[in-house]
């Protein structure tokens, strides 16, 4: 390896760390001033955690290192070492973090749900945004999500299982809270996920375009189809530096889905080439896209 090389290397670490702290400071900021002294709620093992306190009066740090450890070991023993390595990473520095702005005991927010709903999904989601856009992972409703899809609903998409994961943790809010409460979540949860796409792909995109060349196709064709649940299309190209013969998988899905297909891709073949392309809308059948007939 070159000094350029070595150079290269290191600045992207380095990157990729910073991001990660930053990342995982925005989000224990946004729980612990925002969240947690309003009384919201929200989904992953941070909503299971908070109701836990509620319930039992135990902090709910304690849950969330429990629960995290045993997110892990299960995709460990279901999914494989692959698919934990990053996830590991952020389990070791968000609980710290976390437990670090929890004895600050300060409070952004206070007595105004609505106003603490629309900026934890802003500052959570800006977080979370930062973390997933260098390759990291929580082992939260995404680890759940494909543990679930693994073992027991393979013919169910992941991204359907995570939906469904987070709605019942929600739901399950108004024993404990009020309907309210609940409705202020599905907010929260709202502008989490338009903050996280914004931060990936910008302010316009709704869908984005995958183009990925990997010598693994097959398996990546059925990861989104089978997995994913979206459809992919397949082209025979020619590489032009190389001058050799490969197919390119192309497909078109939610960003949140592409962040799934882009760790399975990173896992299976790190030499793969992936290219995502937001896209203003998508006209003709499939999951989440708009009928032609209604455009008639």
């Amino acid at each position: 390896m070159s000094k350029n090389e070595k150079l290269n290397k290191f600045k992207n670490v380095f990157i990729d760390y910073l991001f990660l702290i930053i990342g995982n400071a925005l989000s224990a900021f946004a729980i612990t001033a925002i969240l947690r002294p309003n009384n919201l709620i929200t989904g992953g093992i941070t909503g299971i955690s908070i109701l836990l306190d509620n319930v039992l009066n135990i902090p709910y740090t304690v849950y969330y290192y429990a629960l995290t450890i045993l997110i892990l070991v299960l995709a460990l023993v279901i999914l494989g070492r692959k698919k934990v390595g990053k996830m590991i990473v952020v389990s070791i520095i968000f609980p710290p973090i976390l437990i670090l702005f929890e004895n600050l005991n300060f409070e952004l927010i206070q007595n105004d749900m609505f106003l603490a709903a629309i900026f934890y999904g802003i500052i959570g989601g800006a977080g979370y945004g930062l973390i997933v856009s260098r390759g990291f992972s929580f082992a939260g409703t995404d680890a759940i999500s494909r543990i679930l899809h693994n073992k027991f609903f393979p013919f169910i998409g992941v991204s359907q299982i995570m939906l469904f994961v987070d709605v019942v943790i929600i739901s399950t809010s108004i024993i404990k809270y009020d309907t309210n409460t609940a409705l202020y979540a599905i907010v929260t949860m709202f502008v989490f996920v338009r903050t996280l796409e914004t931060v990936l792909y910008g302010f316009s995109s709704k869908k984005v375009k995958l183009e990925i060349i990997s010598d693994m196709d097959d398996d990546i064709e059925e990861f989104i189809m089978n997995t994913i649940g979206r459809g992919i299309s397949k082209y025979n190209i020619i590489g032009g530096y190389s001058n050799q013969k490969k197919t390119k998988v192309v497909s078109i899905c939610t960003p949140r889905e592409s962040l799934l297909i882009r760790n399975f891709v990173s896992d299976l073949d790190e030499h793969a080439f992936m290219a995502v392309m937001p896209v203003t809308s998508v006209w003709g059948s499939g999951l989440g896209f708009d009928p032609l007939k209604e455009i008639e």
